[in-house]
């Protein structure tokens, strides 16, 4: 009796509701399954787009920071090439010393001159305009610690 019972037992669920393979399937499959919605692709590439153009610009403005520091070096380079030309049109009467501070002077002519003596220690009958305040360095060029901006923009232009 027990065979014909297992022989006669039909199965209640609907066989178009049954998988083989129910992981496989795009929806669940049963009662305590995790619920299982489509993504919404308009969300993902928003915040996709979002994202990419947030690390876009981050290193673009990195870039720039960059670019604008090497501007910088280049107008200190070249400011240390102009007062270094200067300079050396100057008719220098002593040796100038490495890693001394040294002063030019523009004169009533428009001429340079490089002095030892700082613009404070002249007297006030001193004709000499401050031009900049420089340092000769080891590669023969001279460094820049103060100018006279007025006189120091006319002829580095």
């Amino acid at each position: 009796m027990s065979d014909e019972k297992q022989s006669e037992f039909v199965n209640p669920i609907d066989p178009d509701k049954v998988v083989d393979n129910p992981g496989l399937v795009e929806y669940a499959h049963h009662i305590g399954s995790a619920a299982i919605k489509p993504a919404d692709k308009s969300k993902i590439l928003g915040r996709s787009m979002s994202s990419m153009y947030e690390q876009t610009d981050m290193q673009l403005s990195q870039i720039r920071r960059q670019m604008e520091h090497l501007v910088e070096e280049v107008k200190a380079i070249q400011a240390r090439k102009v007062i270094s030309e200067k300079i050396y049109q100057t008719k220098l009467g002593f040796t100038p010393l490495i890693s001394k501070h040294y002063y030019l002077y523009q004169r009533e002519d428009e001429s340079y001159m490089l002095s030892i003596v700082a613009p404070d220690e002249w007297g006030r009958s001193s004709r000499l305009r401050f031009v900049a305040s420089t340092k000769l360095l080891s590669d023969h060029t001279w460094d820049i610690i103060e100018t006279n901006e007025e006189l120091f923009e006319a002829f580095s232009t």
